[in-house]
């Protein structure tokens, strides 16, 4: 039945409340999915840009998917954390291959707009290109444009030149909306093509704002969130809408802003990132109630979570994670606390759930917040150099469950279960009368207990601070399973036979009943597995883990169709691949990474990546005989259960050698300090007034870099008086936000070099505000009568993010304000930062160093002249205030075959106070602060590195005076290597 655009219907039977896109409404026009009932079959095929209308609904269980149940296990990637397009599908093509099946990408709006009016979505930022990509993969997208999506990056996603502009920013102010109208319409143009709905793409879900939490009572509010949904639904965008809360708070529910009378579209979604040391909340469709209880708040909407925590940011100084970095938060949050607040959100009904972050990626150029350093790893499943961690066995488990297993997308609140020392969540499939137990352990020893279910008391045992799942009542293909101890983790259909895995922890016993009315024949493919048949029941026990897969053939036993049972430990589960294909489906085993399956008559072909220990397995369609992996066909036999497995020795890793750096040339800059220098050119600080929510100073003028379109990087002043006869001081405020630094020059002469947070006796910082005071006194020869110039360097680390909606995005970066003491010479000041944006790298490469504004870090310098470029070797002992750079090149001839990800690892003294740009090939791939950390290693991206070629590698480092720097050592790293990969195109690389 099609409802019209403005109807909405609560039905009776499921209570569905659909939004199904697409319907007899007309092209594109929203309707409401009514039905009593939701078939129990299989969920949606995998998503491709098939050219059908699709629809899209759902009740309070789940999404609704062509009227069946789709369970959302997403994870969230940020392309613009990936400067090299080729590398997208790689992260995607892992992320289907363990278990999500949908991505969810913000677009940042500062990395595509260098100036208002203008928009670049080409190269690395081809928005179109990853949709396709998403598409080609088999991925549904969940798209979040923002205007605003903090994300730890610079203004939280708003372009530099927006802290300039008039207009309160998250607000209905209409000169605000008119920036973010023009946003909009260009994202919105190309998602339009890439719509699920559609069938052009798979675009699944929009996001309207990021975690809104301020003006969530005030008419303002109200009308910008009301704005923007119909601005996006007149730009054609038919998929449902939401917003994700930014806690429990139950703030921008379905009805709370005015939609144009269009309801049934729109999904309540909050997000959560509790600490290892919490327990986890029921803050699900069954938590306790009430308008902030989290799901609860928005019954008629299926459990949505948005972003969920996957891993945790780090600050500079490594502060989260004592100092030990990224490496730390993957420790913290691992395995068993993923199992513990994801299962205990299964638990609580949220069927749609977003991992943030699945693969962090990097903060490269000036995009990250000041809050971060470069790396943003996260802490990630898929670590920064793009390893699949063991952090993902159970999100690949309990994504390819999801998939596989339908009875996971409605479950209800079953009968209380109660065992000491564990928190037991019981439910109940109403359609199947499947039954899932979630045990967890919040003390810090393990627990032994029996657990009561309908299948009888089963015997556990829960690690300390973990959690485990079993289920009874499952359909195994044609059988059903009674219970089992074991988490299920699939069961598919290949060829002829049933397949059914099983996973847990290592050393754990398997134990699993299968409901047979005939004693089954049973073969044990692996010597480790047992099994007995006692009236009706079939009982198979299997350690995992011992020995790698434990293999069980059942057949007969009521059913003429073999089962498989498949037993494995979470590192041998992430071995383990099911793939789709036109000729059924194929469970592939032993590849570290399986990336597309095909048949082709007898032929299986397979690409994928092996690591040193490599074998295959293959369960798929009748007839086939032959294996071809990575294009090459491969000796096989056939199994006693039906699979083909390799006989020969497949190619492991081929070893990868990476050169020493050496070569290295130098060359100091800062010419800007000395007196001489022609600034001509330079922009007139002859403002009086600002948009900023820094004050300016009373009688100005304005030195804030932004009001003179300097949004990125460094920025240089010189300011030129006369008659310094009796000056005693200079006292420098500037705002930089958290590790910025200021260095100070009096005619050619240092003056100082200050950083934050760094308070001392000399230095004030205004509350809430990274805005510093810095006094440097004047040596007496420079006190002279006659002309002198004042020149200063700010290194800004970026706008603040604008979480409560307060413009402070908006706050100043550079100087702010001049004094002196002694007397008060008229200053006349001029300012300069980055050049022209770099049409390929974007607005974000590059800042305002003189050997940026030069091109010194770019490939093709010719930087051989001794005259000019000395040469150098590290380690280095150097003091002097400012600027010197280093370049040197490389060749990689990493073998074609093998994906090889490399890192730049520097390392000194800790005590040596410099920092370090980095550039490779151009690109700006971070800032190392080696008295700050705690990150010492950056990621070399494949595309911009080339890996079979020659790579220009330049430092930008700039020396505190306060102590000797460096560089220290210098050297390439190997931080993975398989096997396989996927083809990469070289990024664009423009030299001098």
């Amino acid at each position: 039945m099609a409802l019209s655009r403005r109807t909405f219907s609560a039905l009776t039977g499921c209570a569905a409340l659909g939004f199904a896109m697409g319907g007899s409404g007309g092209p594109g026009a929203p309707s409401a999915f009514a039905a009593r009932s939701v078939p129990t079959g299989p969920p949606p095929a995998p998503p491709r840009a098939d050219g059908r209308r699709h629809t899209i609904g759902y009740d309070p269980y789940s999404l609704l998917v062509d009227g069946r149940r789709l369970v959302v296990w997403s994870g969230e990637m940020h392309p613009f954390r990936l400067p090299s397009p080729s590398l997208w599908r790689d992260v995607l093509q892992k992320m289907r291959a363990h278990g999500f099946n949908t991505v969810s990408v913000y677009v940042s709006w500062n990395y595509h707009s260098p100036a208002p009016g203008t928009f670049d979505f080409s190269g690395v930022r081809d928005l179109d290109l990853f949709l396709r990509t998403a598409a080609e993969t088999g991925l549904y997208v969940i798209l979040r444009p923002g205007p605003y999506i903090n994300a730890e990056v610079d203004g939280g996603g708003f372009p530099g030149w927006l802290t300039a502009t008039k207009g309160t920013a998250r607000t209905a102010d209409p000169t605000y909306l008119g920036h973010v109208d023009a946003w909009l319409t260009q994202v919105d143009r190309i998602v339009r093509r890439h719509l699920y709905t559609q069938g052009r793409g798979t675009v699944l879900l929009y996001q309207l704002e990021n975690e809104y939490d301020s003006h969530v009572t005030e008419a303002t509010g109200r009308a910008y969130m009301s704005h923007l949904y119909k601005k996006v639904r007149a730009d054609g965008i038919d998929v449902p809408l939401f917003h994700n809360d930014k806690g429990r708070n139950g703030y921008w529910v379905p009805g709370s802003f005015d939609t144009g009378g269009e309801e049934g579209g729109y999904l309540y979604g909050f997000d959560g990132y509790p600490s290892p040391s919490q327990n986890p909340p029921d803050w699900g469709k069954f938590g306790p109630g009430g308008p902030k209880g989290g799901a609860t708040a928005s019954p008629n909407t299926p459990g949505f979570v948005p972003e969920f925590g996957g891993g945790w940011f780090d600050p500079w100084g490594g502060a989260w994670f004592d100092g030990k970095g990224y490496p730390e938060a993957r420790r913290t949050r691992d395995s068993a606390y993923e199992r513990r607040f994801y299962l205990t959100n299964l638990a609580n009904g949220l069927t749609l759930h977003n991992v943030y972050m699945t693969f962090g990626g990097t903060s490269w150029g000036w995009l990250p917040a000041p809050v971060v350093y470069t790396s943003y790893d996260y802490g990630a499943a898929i670590d920064e150099a793009r390893n699949v961690t063991a952090k993902m066995a159970p999100m690949h488990q309990l994504g390819h469950l999801f998939q596989r297993v339908p009875d996971f997308a409605r479950l209800d609140r079953a009968a209380d279960v109660t065992v000491p020392g564990l928190k037991v969540y019981h439910l109940a499939n109403p359609d199947t009368g499947a039954q899932v137990y979630v045990t967890r352990n919040d003390g810090t020893k393990p627990v032994t207990a029996e657990l009561p279910t309908n299948a009888g008391k089963l015997r556990i045992t829960v690690p300390a601070r973990d959690a485990r799942m079993l289920a009874t009542g499952l359909r195994l293909g044609r059988r059903t399973m009674k219970y089992s101890t074991a988490q299920p983790v699939l069961c598919v259909t290949a060829g002829k036979r049933d397949v059914a895995v099983f996973a847990g922890r290592r050393g754990d016993l398997a134990d699993l009943v299968l409901e047979c009315p005939q004693e089954p024949n049973v073969t044990r493919l692996d010597p480790e597995a047992g099994w007995a048949y006692e009236r009706g029941e079939l009982h198979v026990g299997a350690p995992l883990g011992e020995a790698g897969l434990s293999r069980v053939l059942v057949t007969g036993g009521g059913t003429e169709t073999p089962l498989v049972l498949l037993f494995a430990d979470d590192a041998t589960s992430m071995r383990i691949f099911p793939h789709d294909t036109p000729s059924g489906t194929v469970v592939v085993y032993g590849p570290t990474l399986l990336r597309h399956a095909e048949v082709h008559g007898t032929e299986v072909r397979l690409t994928g990546d092996l690591d040193d220990d490599p074998v295959i397995e293959v369960w798929g369609p009748r007839g086939i005989d032959t294996l071809v992996w990575n294009g090459r066909r491969v000796p096989t036999r056939v199994t006693l259960s039906g699979s083909l497995m390799t006989t020969g020795t497949l190619p492991g890793v081929p070893e990868v050698r990476l050169p020493e750096l050496t070569g290295w040339r130098m060359r100091t800059e800062n010419p800007e300090a000395g007196p001489s220098f022609d600034d001509s050119r330079w922009r007139r600080a002859d403002r009086t007034t600002s948009y900023s929510t820094t004050p300016v100073p009373k009688g100005g003028p304005v030195l804030f870099a932004d009001d003179y379109g300097f949004h990125y990087g460094d920025v240089w002043y010189r300011g030129t008086y006369s008659g310094g006869t009796g000056i005693e001081s200079v006292r420098l405020s500037y705002s930089s936000g958290t590790q910025g630094l200021l260095m100070a020059w009096l005619d050619g002469e240092p003056l100082g070099t200050h950083r934050l947070p760094v308070p001392d006796a000399t230095t004030t910082i205004r509350k809430g505000t990274w805005e510093a005071t810095a006094t440097f006194p004047v040596r007496p020869e420079l006190r002279s009568p006659g002309r002198h110039v004042l020149s200063v360097l700010v290194r800004r680390m970026q706008h603040d993010q604008d979480g409560k909606g307060d413009d402070t995005h908006k706050a100043a970066r550079g100087l702010t304000s001049v004094s002196f003491t002694g007397a008060a010479p008229e200053v006349s000041w001029r300012l300069q930062g980055e050049r022209a944006v770099d049409p390929v790298r974007g607005p974000l490469n590059n800042g305002g160093l003189y050997g940026e504004r030069e091109g010194w870090h770019l490939p093709g310098l010719p930087d051989r002249d001794d005259r000019e470029w000395e040469p150098v070797t590290f380690p280095r002992e150097e003091r002097r205030q400012g600027v010197t750079w280093y370049r040197t090149t490389f060749r990689l001839s990493v073998p074609g075959d093998v994906d090889a990800s490399v890192g730049l690892r520097l390392e000194d003294d800790p005590y040596r106070a410099y920092r370090a740009q980095i550039f490779l090939n151009g690109w700006n791939m971070g800032q190392y602060i080696n008295n700050v950390g705690p990150q010492h290693t950056f990621v070399l991206p494949n595309g911009i590195l080339r890996t079979r070629g020659a790579n220009t590698l330049a430092l930008a480092v700039l020396s505190e005076f306060t102590t000797l720097s460096g560089p220290g050592k210098v050297s390439l790293t190997l931080l993975g290597a398989a096997a396989g990969g996927l083809p990469v195109t070289p990024v664009p690389s423009p030299g001098h």
